[in-house]
């Protein structure tokens, strides 16, 4: 499987580092799940839940490790997207970035 990202706040990041895992945000717990997105769905994802945002890092996560926990469910438009049960562990994180707003222009990874 392909590389997968997550945008959350730089506060929530640091919290899940000084844990060694990320228990996701609000609307994940909400939810059940740690919602991810596929470098394809990124623009769509922090234009529709962080626009205006500027606190914000992406994080590429490998999923391999992940295993069964992962699961690729229907969401926004039927598309599938990477959904985590579970803790994300941080040391699977392969890169973690800045995410100034501008989802036309940004090159996504």
């Amino acid at each position: 499987m392909e590389t997968i990202y997550k945008i959350c706040s730089r506060a929530e990041w640091a919290s899940a580092v000084a844990t060694a895992e990320y228990v996701g945000s609000a609307d994940d717990a909400r939810d059940g799940f740690i919602h991810f997105s596929f470098v394809h769905q990124l623009a769509g994802t922090a234009a529709k839940y962080f626009a205006g945002r500027t606190d914000l890092v992406l994080i590429a996560i490998d999923p391999t490790p992940l295993g069964g926990a992962l699961k690729l469910e229907p969401s926004r438009g039927g598309e599938l997207f990477p959904h985590l049960y579970g803790p994300l562990p941080t040391r699977f994180a392969l890169r973690v970035h800045a995410l100034p707003w501008d989802c036309t222009a940004h090159e996504w990874p």
